[in-house]
């Protein structure tokens, strides 16, 4: 031993040393060890990558005055002149209105349906049933809005629906269902809530599962019946997915998607039924402003993700945030 501690300097050089190799070491075995995660991972990465982010880039078109000659990167820029263009026009405010009350409509009447149809699964007992229910509630995820269409013409319309043949029975005249203003918006929420009710349901079946079943048996012991146990154990138990689906649903608060309005929407109800999708298809694809489209685009987006981060704030606020 050299006075001064020399030798008790190496020592521990010698044991940082080991640490760091240790760390390494362990680094590159939860490397290896996630190596088939990863690779399962890759494909989704790169979907997201090509077609979420990098499409993203189209967005400078927003700030062009964007034509064919030029293309994208030479079209002359114009600043914010494409927003002030858009919020002059008062066609574009009615469009605005319509998207934010159906989307309104579509999140805070849907919202409660998957938890109220996961819940009534839960409880029945009897699983031939409760798998055939599951299948028959499903289905209609599958199919396209164009077959969605065709059932709801094939039940409202005038000429041939069958709840019209039903009504003029009995009043001796049909009701315009697909041509007024207000059995138009109660048929588009009825039917996008029939179409994804089930496949909604999915994901509060799977919480439901994470609740001890041992509470059940105590509430029933101590005399609680099934709305009680419902109210106190099953609802507090898949409270946390409940806030994270309604974030999630805040950010497409003002995206009512395309097929759904397009499939349903005629020329008297345009009033109300004209909405961001319908009128980028319009001006953009078949108008050919690009510019302007790209830019109700952005403010759509805009509005989705500040509602998303308020909404987070919120539930963040009582201990259920998403992040």
């Amino acid at each position: 031993m050299f006075p001064g501690g020399g030798g008790t300097n190496i020592t521990k050089e010698d044991e940082r040393e080991t640490q760091r190799r240790t760390r390494r070491l362990a680094r590159k075995t939860k490397w290896k060890a996630n190596i088939p995660l990863l690779l399962l991972f890759l494909p989704g990465a790169l979907y997201y990558i090509m077609f979420k982010y990098l499409p993203m880039g189209g967005l400078i078109l927003a700030f062009k005055d964007y034509n064919f000659a030029d293309g994208v990167f030479r079209s002359p820029w114009v600043g914010f002149d494409n927003f002030e263009t858009i919020f002059r026009q008062p066609q574009t405010l009615n469009v605005i209105r319509n998207t934010f009350i159906l989307s309104v409509l579509n999140v805070f009447v849907g919202f409660p349906f998957p938890i109220i149809l996961a819940i009534m699964l839960n409880e029945v007992r009897r699983s031939w049933y409760r798998r055939t229910i599951q299948t028959i509630v499903y289905l209609p995820h599958f199919f396209s809005w164009v077959i969605i269409g065709g059932f709801v013409v094939t039940l409202f319309s005038i000429e041939s629906g069958t709840i019209n043949r039903w009504i003029e029975s009995w009043t001796g005249e049909p009701f315009p269902f697909l041509f007024n203003p207000g059995s138009w918006i109660t048929i588009y929420v009825g039917s996008g809530i029939w179409k994804e009710v089930g496949f909604g349901a999915i994901i509060y079946l799977a919480a439901l599962t994470a609740i001890n079943p041992s509470l059940y048996e105590s509430a029933s012991l101590d005399g609680a019946g099934k709305l009680r146990q419902i109210w106190h154990i099953t609802l507090p138990g898949i409270s946390s997915t409940i806030v994270i689906m309604f974030i999630l649903s805040m950010g497409k608060l003002m995206e009512v998607g395309f097929d759904h309005v397009y499939v349903l929407q005629n020329d008297i109800v345009s009033g109300v039924a004209d909405v961001v999708s319908t009128f980028m298809y319009r001006v953009g694809l078949q108008g050919a402003q690009f510019s302007l489209t790209s830019a109700m685009g952005m403010f759509e987006s805009l509005i989705g993700l500040l509602l998303v981060l308020a909404a987070n704030s919120v539930a963040r606020r009582f201990g259920k945030g998403l992040w």
